[in-house]
């Protein structure tokens, strides 16, 4: 037990790592804070800790990590009425405090954010979870993200308990405009809304459909269609999940609207290519069922249909090129087919590049941010403010449009884009101080200066995994 923390809390170098650690599969990133504060982002995955300058004690350092638990049995016991909505997030090590409080930000999928509760464990990581919620429905939850103030990863005398695990709950109903929630206090599981005519919750969905490559001579493929709660760590368990049996994500996810009081999710095969060489489903049959509370309660359910290749006659040889294969399909659920329903095309050609793609010509070097402060500023610049003084303003200062703005948002990280976007454009640290201080957003050009002045450990200022920061002029022309 103490080599699984040892390893869990042992710096990363700003990476993210994925490992299987005492049967529970993690996706972690550690590194040690002193008293100037620090950042911990697990790539690709939405979720953050920023722990303020001020937070550990000057002349000490803490080791801290942050944790996504992709074992589904840590995830909190939910009746019939609840519903998961974010993924299960721990902070360690068990037992550390500061002096500031340090924010968690992970991201939800509920439709109506207020109604949302965040629960926390104060347990360790091994140890069985007593999940409690914190606070009232939609007191740590905005748009889509959840935001929780921590100063302590653990039960302190004299001071509030702090859980080390974090994870968002949905009821199946919400009150109507003008109702309450009952009782001021913390709400067992299963209690629901205080309403004489509640509404149903939903939370939104995004469906992944993965193939293996289609390659000649192929005679048998499998289609499966992953109903994820939509988060970006949804589909990277997903991906990851894929990865031993060779499936690829095809297409972009088709995003679904999931309600809560409602039936089975239906996935109804509709067309099948057709031809001499045309495919056909071995399956019993051309509908499949996914169970309301396998979806409602997050487990990330796939559903999946084979198919066979045709042959035109008996004589036919089957390692005649296969061609491609057009599938598409429909979506609903049970009781709702002629109100909502989403349609899933899928389309996969013979193409040697999917076993071994062509080289990628390399895009010329360009100046780059030192990873922490990319990290830092990401965190900073991502929230909507209400002026719109975030990543927005940002844009509209490097010339972006409307157009393109809104285009933006579509992204994963509209201010990772961005930056990476300020970057190609070889703009210097100072230019970005200046753009920073000229609006008005001390806190991204404090967390810079601290790098040009040369009081934050790393890089020199003068010179940053990409080139020199010596361009006089801001030249950004619009790349999107």
């Amino acid at each position: 037990m103490a080599a699984f923390y040892q390893e869990l809390h042992m710096p990363t170098q700003g990476q993210t790592i994925t490992r299987q650690l005492m049967h529970k599969l993690l996706v972690f990133t550690a590194r040690e804070v002193d008293h100037r504060g620090g950042c911990l982002m697990l790539q690709d995955m939405g979720i953050s800790l920023f722990i303020p300058p001020g937070a550990v004690v000057v002349g000490r350092q803490e080791r801290v990590s942050l944790i996504l638990v992709w074992d589904l049995s840590d995830a909190p016991s939910l009746s019939r009425s609840q519903g998961l909505v974010s993924p299960v997030v721990a902070c360690g090590p068990h037992g550390a405090s500061f002096l500031k409080p340090c924010t968690l930000t992970f991201k939800h999928c509920a439709q109506q954010p207020s109604h949302a509760r965040v629960y926390g464990s104060n347990t360790t990581l091994l140890d069985t979870k007593a999940w409690k919620p914190l606070g009232r429905p939609g007191a740590h939850t905005s748009r889509d993200e959840c935001r929780i103030l921590l100063s302590h990863f653990s039960t302190v005398p004299s001071s509030p308990v702090t859980p080390a695990s974090m994870a968002a709950i949905l009821p199946c109903s919400t009150p109507r405009p003008g109702s309450h929630w009952e009782g001021q206090g913390p709400t067992p599981p299963g209690t629901s809304v205080a309403s004489s005519s509640p509404t149903s919750a939903r939370k939104g969905l995004q469906l992944a459909v993965f193939c293996s490559p289609l390659v000649p001579g192929q005679s048998h493929l499998q289609l499966r269609v992953y109903f994820l709660n939509n988060t970006p760590c949804a589909l990277r368990w997903a991906v990851t999940n894929e990865q031993p049996h060779g499936g690829r994500l095809c297409g972009p996810c088709q995003l679904f609207d999931f309600t809560g009081a409602r039936g089975d999710q239906c996935l109804k095969l509709t067309y099948i290519s057709e031809g001499e060489a045309g495919w056909e489903n071995v399956d019993d049959s051309s509908c499949q069922l996914v169970p309301h509370l396998h979806i409602w309660h997050g487990k990330c359910p796939f559903r999946s249909f084979c198919f066979r290749r045709k042959a035109a006659n008996e004589n036919e040889d089957c390692s005649a090129p296969v061609n491609e294969i057009i599938v598409t399909m429909h979506t609903y659920q049970d009781g709702l087919e002629t109100k909502y329903m989403e349609i899933l095309r899928f389309q996969a050609s013979e193409e040697e590049s999917w076993a071994a793609p062509p080289p990628v010509a390399q895009p010329p070097p360009c100046n780059r941010l030192p990873p922490e402060l990319f990290e830092q500023l990401q965190m900073l610049l991502e929230p909507n403010s209400v002026t719109g003084n975030d990543w927005r303003r940002l844009a509209s200062h490097l010339g972006l449009c409307g157009m393109k703005i809104r285009f933006l948002s579509c992204q994963r990280s509209p201010a990772a884009a961005i930056l990476e976007l300020f970057e190609e454009q070889n703009g210097s640290l100072q230019e970005l101080h200046y753009l920073m201080t000229v609006m008005e957003r001390l806190d991204c050009a404090s967390a810079i200066q601290s790098y040009l002045s040369g009081t934050h450990s790393g890089s020199s200022p003068a010179l940053l995994r990409g080139g020199a920061w010596d361009n006089q002029g801001l030249e950004l022309d619009e790349k999107l």
